[in-house]
């Protein structure tokens, strides 16, 4: 019989492959009940998963009601609707403005400004940007944004390379301004390691992966500016220069391309794992060289109200509520069992949090598992 109480023991999982560490607070086993107690055989079977551990032919997995089990940490999107935490390509012919756009970016996440119409979650950035100089970068910035300043924006113009020493000067900059939210790195070329086989498949998939482990670790979102080559393609993400390890390994790509090389009009195509297919059409100031939105070609979808998260939050008249999971059923008058609705809320928890506001933990104790809903700010 499975433990019910095995508070030592938590999932194996790679942070290169899972995008989400589960919270420790949550265990892994299905609820059964609500009142198990510890019983000699968690002891026995703690003992058991650590010699299975340290077995090379063992592999660890877990099930689909385990899995349901689990109560993963929100990570809202950066920019909604556009940008997500992970790691992206940002592509584009050189000179085209790419660098511009990032500044863009950077100076809208630093100040929680919205861009375009979307929304925005204030975040510190840092924007490397390894082909530039100071000099022009304030030439630039202040003929985007006038002398308007932003104290959570930072840039670098020289850095190490990956491999070199680049991950542990990111990891450093990220322990000193624990809000990051944003990387920019322009461009990739200039922090890859050299050697005869960086342009194969495995070398493009490996450098991607490793930048990928680090803003997966961090819940950030790291940016790679690239650029395109020059031969056309049915699919304008097979024009990303080098092989299709990059894009493999990244969790999406924006493709910035103008209509004429000499006029203002561009689109951005946007394709990710977390976000729906985009087009939109953009045109650049010629005075302050800001790009701006056009019109959106594609409407984005948007999930359909969840009723049991409707009925959750309109019963939290009070800041926080703690019970069990049949308590909360007889709160929300659902003819629901209780271990379907902690699994329902398990999956949802991340929603609930940023369209509700309302922050959702799923404890097991010695009395039993425990529910507890707090109210935050949708800032949080």
């Amino acid at each position: 019989m499975a433990c019910e109480n095995e508070k030592m023991t938590a999932p194996i999982l790679s942070a290169a492959t899972d995008r989400e560490q589960p919270s420790s607070k949550n265990n892994i086993v299905p609820d059964s009940g609500e009142n198990d107690n510890p019983s000699d055989d968690c002891w026995e079977q703690f003992f058991i998963r650590m010699q299975q551990t340290c077995d090379p032919a063992y592999m660890h997995a877990i099930s689909l009601n385990e899995l349901y089990e689990q109560v993963y940490a929100s990570r809202p999107p950066l920019i909604d609707g556009l940008l997500c935490s992970g790691t992206y390509l940002f592509v584009g012919a050189p000179k085209l403005g790419k660098s511009f756009l990032m500044a863009q970016l950077a100076y809208h996440v630093s100040l929680g400004r919205p861009l375009w119409g979307y929304n925005v979650r204030q975040g510190t950035v840092l924007y490397l940007a390894l082909e530039d100089e100071y000099r022009r970068l304030q030439e630039r910035l202040f003929r985007m944004f006038g002398v308007e300043g932003a104290d959570e924006l930072y840039f670098a113009t020289s850095v190490r390379q990956l491999g070199g020493g680049l991950q542990e000067q990111l990891d450093r900059f990220v322990r000193d301004h624990p809000n990051t939210k944003l990387i920019i790195i322009d461009t990739l070329q200039k922090v890859r390691e050299n050697g005869g086989d960086r342009y194969s498949y495995a070398s493009d998939y490996d450098i991607v992966s490793q930048l990928k482990s680090f803003a997966d670790q961090r819940g950030i979102c790291l940016l790679l500016v690239h650029h395109t080559r020059k031969q056309q393609a049915d699919d304008k993400f097979d024009m990303i220069s080098g092989t299709n390890g990059l894009l493999g390994a990244a969790d999406g790509a924006f493709m910035l391309q103008k209509e004429k090389r000499t006029g203002n009009a561009a689109t951005l195509d946007i394709s990710g794992r977390d976000q729906q297919d985009q087009k939109l059409h953009l045109v650049r100031n010629p005075e302050s060289l800001i790009w701006e939105l056009e019109s959106v070609e594609t409407e984005l979808w948007k999930e359909p109200p969840d009723s049991i998260l409707e009925a959750v939050a309109r019963m939290m008249t009070d800041q926080s509520w703690t019970g069990t999971p049949s308590q909360l059923v007889e709160a929300l008058n659902l003819d629901l069992p209780p271990n379907a609705l902690t699994k329902r809320l398990n999956v949802k928890a991340s929603h609930l949090e940023s369209e509700y506001g309302i922050r959702y933990e799923s404890n097991r104790t010695h009395a039993g598992r425990r529910i507890i809903l707090n109210r935050i700010s949708r800032e949080a």
